[in-house]
């Protein structure tokens, strides 16, 4: 599996430059054929958005912008960090490929400690998510995920 890690200097709010600076590194990707790209936490919104979350027509255009983004996921596998609300508002990485969202992975373990208050924004993902390419399976997961044991 050929991996990219996209790093992309974001803007706090900035949905349209935010999502066509993600759009270029995911062409860049594809131009250097790798099989999965993934972008930070938030990408699409910038991090950390803080009470822009509280408004449904940010969070909204936020999602609208994944949707997007993933149509250019063709012959590729993108995991795009985004804002969703389903039911509930999550921390969330879209899954793109073959051109839409296939699956949302949302974040199990929220910061709450220094400067991170992200239980005043997210509800807590409760479902791994996991991608299999060639026989090898690839279980996303968001920032303070990874530092607790077990799945």
């Amino acid at each position: 599996m050929r991996l990219a890690l996209a790093q992309v200097n974001t803007v706090v709010g900035d949905l349209d430059g935010n999502a066509e600076r993600i759009g270029r590194r995911l062409a860049e990707a594809k131009e250097q054929q790798a099989d999965l790209v993934v972008f930070p936490e938030l990408a699409i919104t910038g991090y950390p958005p803080e009470d822009l979350l509280l408004r449904p027509s940010f969070v909204q255009a936020a999602q609208a912008k994944a949707e997007a983004l993933a149509r250019g996921a063709r012959g590729i596998v993108a995991l795009i960090g985004v804002p969703w609300f389903d039911r509930d508002l999550y921390n969330a990485c879209a899954v793109c490929a073959a051109g839409e969202i296939k699956t949302i992975y949302r974040k199990r373990f929220l910061p709450n400690y220094g400067v991170f208050d992200e239980d005043r924004y997210f509800a807590t993902g409760r479902d791994l998510v996991l991608l299999e390419h060639d026989g090898t399976l690839v279980g996303p997961t968001i920032c303070e995920d990874m530092w607790q044991p077990g799945p």
